[in-house]
């Protein structure tokens, strides 16, 4: 693969209303996916026209193939966890939009597939509409589950796609690589999205690159509550407060949302662009210790920012409800830019 720059005119000397590493903010998406494949060029490939990421290594095209996709803006995820044990093609649009069917397409074509494809999104219009209209234009088996983890209260609205896609998207993963069918691999996907749940808070909006604004402003001792990975508003918003109240405050709307007694299962704390790790591993000390005294066994985990939303400072956690099989399957080799066991 060879990558060449965009030249651009020369700029004038003195400040720019929008700041930040770019050259030129309409290729951003761009630019990043070829960096991207060039600094893991032995995991990912890309195929430039229309813009999709590839497995270096093909699966067998006896087996099912995994694509997933959306709007850029939430790096790693999508193409972060094109590889090994995980997707087999990300779809990446332009900056919070989704991809059109043709990318969608292409990448069907690209992972050739005698079992069929399995298509895992999250539930955002534009992602349910575009993936459908691409499946049901092939003449090859493909299945859609849509991932809608968002805990949210009965009043507040459909609930979103969030990090627990990650989730989904990794257990079905493990069990296309072993050779399941495409009906088993669904079935997975369902049932694994049907058992996680995630909530997010937030700190600070975050900037388009093309506007060089926030999306919105958060007053000084603000926090907004319930965020999604849009940079959109929460659906509520309330002083700051001490992270374990955080903490408390969104383990409980989690486990309520989980409509089931306290089980094992995995943790995962989520930065959402401009959170450290320093953080990042407080938030997961906190809700570890709030998921526990509420009963549930927590035997896996996974911390890091692995879904944002640009450079928002805010953190999401995702319960995962365990059984043996998941627990198999998300233990099960994985290799992606961005994590890698087994």
């Amino acid at each position: 693969m060879v990558f060449r720059p965009v030249v651009y005119p020369e700029r004038k000397a003195g400040r720019t209303s929008m700041s930040g590493f770019w050259n030129k903010s309409d290729n951003l998406r761009d630019e990043s996916i070829f960096g991207l494949a060039l600094a893991h060029s032995q995991l990912v490939r890309i195929q430039p026209d229309p813009l999709v990421v590839l497995r270096r290594v093909p699966k067998a095209a006896s087996k099912v193939q995994i694509i997933s996709g959306g709007g850029s803006g939430h790096e790693p995820m999508d193409a972060g966890f094109v590889g090994l044990g995980m997707l087999d093609a990300a779809c990446p649009g332009q900056i919070f939009s989704s991809p059109s069917p043709e990318p969608i397409l292409s990448a069907v074509r690209a992972c050739e597939s005698t079992a069929g494809h399995l298509f895992i999104v999250k539930n955002f219009d534009g992602d349910r509409l575009n993936f459908g209209l691409a499946r049901d234009s092939l003449n090859s088996p493909a299945e859609i589950i849509v991932v809608a983890d968002e805990a949210v209260e009965n009043s507040a609205g459909e609930p979103r796609g969030m990090a627990g896609t990650l989730f989904v998207q990794k257990v079905a993963g493990a069990a296309a690589e072993r050779g399941a069918s495409l009906q088993q691999c669904a079935a997975i996907a369902n049932r694994a999205a049907a058992a996680v749940r995630s909530n997010g808070v937030a700190l600070s909006s975050c900037h388009l690159p093309n506007l060089g604004r926030p999306t919105f402003k958060i007053a000084e001792g603000e926090v907004e509550f319930d965020v999604g990975i849009h940079g959109e508003r929460g659906r509520n918003h309330g002083p700051w407060r001490p992270l374990d109240d955080l903490m408390e405050r969104m383990t409980a709307q989690i486990v309520l949302a989980m409509e089931t007694s306290p089980s094992r299962g995995l943790l995962l704390v989520n930065g959402m662009g401009a959170t450290p790790p320093l953080q990042l591993y407080a938030a997961y000390g906190a809700a570890h210790r709030q998921f526990t005294e509420l009963g549930w066994s927590i035997n896996r985990s996974i911390v890091g920012t692995f879904v944002t939303s640009l450079d928002m400072a805010g953190v999401s956690i995702t319960l995962c409800r365990l059984d043996d099989e998941l627990t198999d399957l998300w233990d099960a080799a994985v290799k992606c830019p961005a994590f890698q066991w087994g």
